[in-house]
């Protein structure tokens, strides 16, 4: 199989997506969390690890783009919400 094969390249889009939805879902599920009291389950599900790259530049002679920081934080909510996020596009697509 090489790169254009399609049913490869849809099997490539549906892992970004599911991906992508896991990470929406579980930074929605970490903000609720975050206005929970504050307990030790708590902590456990949204302490997490993050990292940032930015900011980018380019600078043409007519136009400049500045674009970034760009971050990601991953903890157990985002890993659980991947996982949701994974069971249901299997069982849908």
């Amino acid at each position: 199989m090489d790169a254009t094969d399609p049913i490869r390249r849809a099997r490539i889009n549906k892992a970004v997506a599911t991906v992508a939805v896991g990470f929406v879902l579980g930074g929605l599920l970490t903000k609720l969390a975050e206005s929970l009291p504050e307990s030790t389950a708590r902590t456990v599900f949204t302490q997490g690890v993050s990292a940032e790259v930015g900011p980018f530049s380019l600078d043409l002679v007519t136009v400049a783009i500045t674009v970034g920081p760009v971050g990601f934080m991953l903890n157990a909510l985002v890993l659980l919400a991947i996982g949701i996020a994974a069971v249901v596009a299997r069982s849908w697509m």
